[in-house]
């Protein structure tokens, strides 16, 4: 799979690059980053492990990349970074003049209801274009790749992970949306994509996936929750993956943030933490 890099910049000793190709899931050019540091943990030039990160509604492969400060703590690990973009975008690709839905709200599913089932199968592009593109061009070690997300982005990493553990070694999220069955963006965006019956919507319901046994070889699932979200009671609902976790015996734990909100604010001062738990299990 060919990579175009459309731009490259130094950062913390490593390189960040800036990239595009073409996806056979969505049918379209897609773009994410690439930051690769100088050295690995133990001084050597790669492949090195790497984490998958999966931004929220609105957002581009750019959000993250510019916003987070995670690749000052990614160089003193050694890890290797890729954050693509959240949707489909282009010409002939359907849209929706809301924020929640359409070009930059992908919710990481594989769309089977019109307009959307020809572009928006985000699940099969983060679990194999995305993985087949970075894996071919950049020295990243696929053995060792963690995943984690912010929002829908959280919802993405957890089922994602879930349903591919052989894929991913390790999970973490920051204000994910933990079960689409039971929020309003979820009803709006899975009804949208995947259709009024609710039962096909388990395979991209964290707290769902938990509850029917799949992902069992994670042995942690980390969760940092700000306490002055807007969308806390409303939409992310982290009770319910604690629910779902304590009935099947996992772990899962839940960081409450007090006076933090949704915002990259409170991505960058935990997203540190998040990288470090990472390289721990990496």
């Amino acid at each position: 799979m060919t990579v175009e890099t459309l731009a490259t910049h130094r950062l913390h000793g490593g390189t960040l690059r800036y990239c595009r190709h073409a996806s056979t899931s969505t049918g379209t050019p897609m773009k994410f980053t690439v930051w690769t540091p100088a050295r690995d943990s133990q001084g050597g030039e790669g492949p090195f492990p790497y984490l998958v990160w999966l931004s929220g509604l609105t957002c581009t492969e750019d959000n993250f990349t510019v916003k987070s400060g995670a690749y000052e703590y990614a160089a003193k690990h050694g890890m290797a970074i890729v954050a693509p973009d959240t949707s489909p975008r282009g010409e002939g690709v359907a849209d929706d003049p809301a924020y929640d839905l359409g070009q930059g709200a992908g919710f990481y599913v594989d769309a089977t209801q019109a307009p959307w089932a020809p572009h928006f199968r985000m699940y099969s592009y983060v679990t194999k274009d995305l993985l087949e593109a970075v894996d071919g061009a950049f020295p990243l070690d696929p053995a060792r790749r963690g995943i984690f997300g912010h929002s829908m982005g959280g919802h993405g990493a957890l089922t994602i992970a879930l349903r591919n553990p052989g894929l991913f070694n390790s999970v973490s999220a920051i204000s994910p949306i933990v079960s689409p069955l039971n929020c309003p963006w979820g009803d709006k965006a899975m009804t949208a994509y995947l259709g009024a019956e609710r039962a096909a919507w388990r395979a991209h319901d964290a707290c769902a996936l938990i509850e029917d046994g799949a992902g069992e070889s994670f042995d942690e699932i980390l969760i940092d929750q700000g306490l002055a979200d807007s969308f806390l009671e409303s939409q992310l609902k982290p009770e319910l993956i604690e629910a779902a976790a304590a009935k099947a015996g996992r772990k899962v734990t839940v960081r409450r943030q007090e006076g933090y909100d949704h915002s990259y604010f409170f991505i960058s001062t935990f997203i540190g933490e998040h990288v470090s738990w990472h390289a721990e299990r990496l």
